[in-house]
């Protein structure tokens, strides 16, 4: 299988060059590298150079999109601009940050499950954070969950739920969008990515506000939100962030925001998640 690897980054000068030096370590090599510097003022872009130097398959891409850091947003804004610059002569398409250590087997690991199964439309293992001088699991999510932080997308799938939307929430849809087109998501318990910066470390209130916006965008409703937020609040031990994500929840419904689904798919989404709760509680 041929597969690309699209990296937006942005002031990365920590970790860019050991994600980079994973993927050249690969045992199956990808056949793009596309980095999009969105803006870095650091030395983020010197060192991707240094990368593309020596290595023909990876490129970089420069933008600048909105300053603010909200999360969904800008970083597949900058994803979409890699996206231009590469052609669909791929069998699946990579989404990865810039602050990770994929293992050596990592994507021959993908590539085999994406060859076991047609109808496998997405592929991801799982991220481990530092604590303590050991790698924890980052448990921030359901174990059938692909974090955003590395997600493979097998082509016909990504074209069929009409690739990323640039909004927070972006990471779930996708998945949701698999299941409503009837494609597997696939998570391998034995690829562990060192994740270098935790989830949300630099998000301030308008990001935490843009959680409940995002509930919403999908479709959720009231009490499915309700539900989500305490559940989040809980694993991020933050009780309090449950009160700004039903606030950015009512923020959005008050003013009619547009959902990224469907009426149909909505319905869908709503079903499956009931479905899924129940299904934890009996």
């Amino acid at each position: 299988m041929k597969y690309y690897i699209i990296i937006p980054t942005y002031n990365e000068e920590k970790f860019i060059s050991l994600t980079l030096q994973s993927l050249v370590e690969q045992s199956f090599l990808p056949s793009k590298v596309v980095v999009v510097n969105d803006g870095s003022t650091d030395k983020t872009k010197e060192i991707i150079q240094s990368f593309t130097e020596k290595y023909s398959f990876i490129s970089l891409v420069n933008a600048t999109s909105e300053a603010i850091h909200l999360p969904g947003s800008k970083v597949i804004q900058a994803f979409q601009k890699g996206l231009e610059t590469v052609d669909d002569n791929y069998d699946f398409i990579v989404k990865a940050d810039a602050d990770l250590i994929f293992p050596p087997n990592y994507f021959e690991t993908i590539s085999n499950h994406f060859q076991s199964d047609e109808q496998i439309g997405m592929v991801g293992g799982y991220a481990y954070i530092q604590k303590n001088n050991e790698w924890i699991l980052e448990n921030l999510t359901d174990k059938e969950h692909i974090r955003g932080a590395f997600k493979a997308y097998r082509k016909t799938c990504f074209e069929q739920i009409g690739g990323l939307k640039p909004a927070m929430g972006w990471d779930t849809v996708d998945e949701l969008l698999c299941k409503f087109y009837n494609w597997k998501v696939v998570t391998d318990e034995t690829l562990k990515v060192k994740h270098l910066k935790p989830t949300g470390a630099s998000y301030n209130q308008a990001a935490r506000f843009k959680q409940g916006e995002a509930f919403y965008s999908l479709g959720y409703g009231f009490w499915i939100t309700t539900i989500a937020s305490l559940k989040l609040a809980l694993l991020k031990k933050k009780p309090f962030l449950f009160f700004d994500y039903l606030q950015g929840f009512w923020k959005a419904k008050v003013a009619k925001k547009p959902l990224l689904v469907t009426p149909k798919q909505a319905k869908f989404i709503r079903k499956y998640r009931w479905k899924k709760m129940k299904s934890k509680v009996f």
